[in-house]
């Protein structure tokens, strides 16, 4: 929410000063529309903190689209009242360095934070092992995801399970022109998810992060042989700078009709939001946690704002908290997570699935929008600091804004 009032000052140097209350334990990222603050171009200005009768500079970045936003991150702090100003460059040279990095080559995006790889996003089409079906080659999906130490988190194409692939966004049993298809099972030959092209990447002191185009092919349709695009979808993945041994990451998918025909996911008790974990993980060096206090033996079909995973790696102990957003289809969104014996070690698996106690009817004409965000930290964090970390997603902080006269 953003509370707007109008001051006189003094001096022209500060354009407009924000207050915030907050009580994070997470940095968190937060944004305001420039719209109604300033027209001046973006290194025309720069962002500092009050600090008592101190300055502290602050990293920001300028989101333009539509419309304009001012992006900075709020570091954990003392104070829950929190100052920041707005200034005319002119009175102070700021150069900002971008922390984050992001780099196509080689069939996938890669985002980086200074020497340590962060993201990987595979858009070439990756073959499963030799001697495999190749009905089982993918594109467009997340692996590796690396904890700030250096351990991979995800896993792709498990013999258990060669469909697998990381971090993905399938979908079941769905019905498109009278006919079922399944863009998760795609060695059922029924369909599958490829890579088209990449929208846009972006870069700056804040978040650095791309957005692509990926479509939803149902096989054998509307004859056999036949191939038809049933849903266009668009990732758009962000990576925020927040701290060292903390990645905050944000994914949105966002599914349109293809055709003019509708789209219905069918219920069932996985699809969508999927996540393999890394092999290192088992039932006896890892943990599930819900919002709702429940662990990996209860948590199956059970619905949830976030959950926690973690365990132990070959470098140390690192985990996920993944969250999801208040205005997702059938939030708080049930989830699958495997049982503590699958395939026997109790390897480990999580997805939200927004179907699985009902259809999601998908019509022409509509964009049907999924957001998620992914906390990936080494050792541990508390619940506490799960709960501070949605609700600075799914609620963030009040800003109020004072414009001040030049």
């Amino acid at each position: 929410m953003l509370l707007f009032c109008l001051l006189s000052s003094a001096g022209a140097q500060v354009i407009a000063r924000f207050t915030l209350n907050v009580t994070n334990s997470i940095s968190t990222p937060v944004y305001i529309p420039l719209y109604n603050i300033t027209t001046l171009h973006d290194s025309a200005f720069y962002l500092r903190e009050v600090v008592g009768k101190d300055f502290v500079n602050v990293p920001f970045q300028v989101e333009n689209g539509q419309q304009r936003f001012l992006w900075w991150i709020i570091k954990p702090g003392d104070k829950h009242k929190r100052v920041f100003e707005l200034c005319n460059s002119n009175s102070r040279e700021l150069r900002q360095k971008q922390p984050l990095n992001i780099s196509s080559k080689d069939g996938n995006i890669l985002i980086t934070s200074g020497a340590r790889r962060v993201i990987q996003y595979n858009y070439a089409t990756h073959y499963p092992p030799k001697g495999i079906d190749t009905a089982f080659k993918r594109s467009g999906f997340i692996h590796p995801l690396w904890s700030p130490s250096g351990n991979i988190l995800t896993r792709i194409n498990a013999p258990d399970h060669y469909h697998h692939m990381g971090i993905w966004n399938p979908w079941t049993h769905v019905l498109f022109q009278g006919k079922e298809v399944d863009f998760w099972n795609i060695g059922d030959k029924k369909g599958t998810v490829r890579f088209s092209n990449i929208i846009d990447t972006y870069n700056g002191n804040v978040y650095t992060g791309f957005r692509a185009l990926q479509q939803h092919v149902a096989f054998n349709i509307p004859s056999p042989g036949a191939e038809t695009v049933a849903m266009n979808e668009v990732w758009d993945v962000r990576v925020y700078n927040i701290a060292e041994k903390m990645w905050l990451i944000d994914f949105s998918s966002s599914l349109n009709c293809a055709t003019d025909s509708a789209v219905i996911l069918k219920e069932y008790r996985y699809g969508g939001f999927g996540f393999r974990a890394s092999e290192d993980w088992n039932n006896s060096n890892s943990k599930v946690l819900t919002s709702e206090g429940k662990d990996r033996k209860v948590a199956d079909a059970s619905t949830a704002r976030w959950c926690m995973i973690d365990g132990d790696m070959e470098k140390g102990h690192s985990g996920i908290l993944f969250m999801g957003y208040p205005t997702n289809y059938n939030f708080p969104e049930p989830m699958r997570v495997w049982p503590v014996d699958a395939n026997k070690r109790g390897d480990v698996f999580f997805s939200f699935s927004p179907t699985r106690n009902k259809d999601w009817p998908l019509y022409p004409g509509n964009n049907y929008v999924l957001k998620y965000r992914m906390l990936v930290y080494e050792d541990s964090i508390t619940t506490q600091q799960a709960e501070d970390a949605w609700k600075s997603f799914a609620t963030p902080p009040e800003i109020k804004i004072e414009r001040l006269e030049k």
